[in-house]
């Protein structure tokens, strides 16, 4: 695991920010963390690069100490906090020298690069620039940076549409670059198709952890009968679980393919059926709507 994290706990005062969160992240790919804001994502990413101190538990990337180690974590971490801060009185082009004379790993072609894809105007100064433009500038910064390790905090905050899916082919680019990605969202389209796996976050807990290679192949599906409910064979237990039934409404949710279902659901008295992936929205309201 490039990241690892055991019972990490920040507790500021009587208010927990995160309880006794567990989870890895292995090399090459993008990790989701997921959850409203407030829900404890920022917190942990800040633990992670050891700019707050945890209470309890302990972290490490790439195998260094995110508190003993911190420097040495940070050398091999490009991060975009959710509130970037940039020079006001620099214009977009000295910003990204700056961020290229300050580590070498930042490739100023690269960032050029970027800030073009996102159709940023570099020759304005970062004070005139809307608060999507700055984004922009600083995703370039960050995007551009060979670092083991990219932290992305709410990355598409701000921006239209296209940026929106520009920044996403950037993400994916990186994986495919061999580079490993936490992106933390409460966005959950983006999630669904950018993330490997994905962390769901609530109240400083981690609730949910879910593959979506995995989540792909869940169906809910949803019928109602004519005749009287029929228990779920015994030898499909395992490929189905029983959400509700009532009335005559029945809700199903399929964990894997759904081959094995559909010959039984042939033999039932169906007036109608709907089958529709389960999608993140539906793993997300277990959690969070509920």
């Amino acid at each position: 695991m490039l990241v690892e994290t055991v019972d990490l706990t920040k507790r500021y005062g009587a208010f927990t920010a995160l309880d006794r969160c567990s989870f890895g992240v292995r090399e090459g790919e993008i990790f989701g963390l997921l959850g409203p804001n407030g829900a404890g994502k920022t917190t942990l990413l800040r633990l992670l690069l050891g700019f707050i101190h945890p209470t309890g538990g302990s972290a490490r990337v790439a195998g260094f100490d995110c508190v003993a180690e911190s420097l040495a974590v940070r050398a091999r971490t490009a991060y975009l906090p959710g509130e970037a801060r940039l020079f006001r009185r620099m214009n977009g082009f000295q910003t990204l020298d700056f961020f290229a004379g300050l580590r070498p790993e930042c490739r100023r072609d690269r960032a050029a690069e970027v800030a073009r894809r996102l159709d940023l105007d570099c020759s304005r100064q970062v004070a005139r620039m809307s608060t999507g433009m700055r984004q922009k500038l600083a995703l370039a910064a960050v995007l551009a940076t060979d670092s083991a390790l990219t932290i992305l905090d709410e990355p598409t905050a701000n921006l239209d549409p296209t940026a929106r899916a520009e920044v996403l082919a950037l993400v994916r680019e990186a994986r495919a670059a061999g580079r490993t990605v936490i992106f933390s969202s409460h966005v959950l389209s983006e999630v669904e198709t950018t993330c490997d796996r994905v962390a769901i976050v609530r109240a400083g807990r981690l609730v949910h952890e879910q593959c979506i290679a995995d989540l792909r192949r869940s169906h809910r599906i949803t019928a109602r009968l004519a005749g009287a409910w029929q228990a779920i064979p015994a030898e499909l237990e395992a490929h189905a679980t029983l959400v509700s039934e009532r009335d005559g409404r029945v809700v199903l949710e399929s964990g894997d393919s759904l081959a094995p279902l559909l010959g039984w659901l042939a033999t039932l008295p169906l007036d109608e059926v709907q089958i529709e992936p389960v999608g993140l929205g539906g793993v997300y309201d277990r959690f969070h709507r509920a």
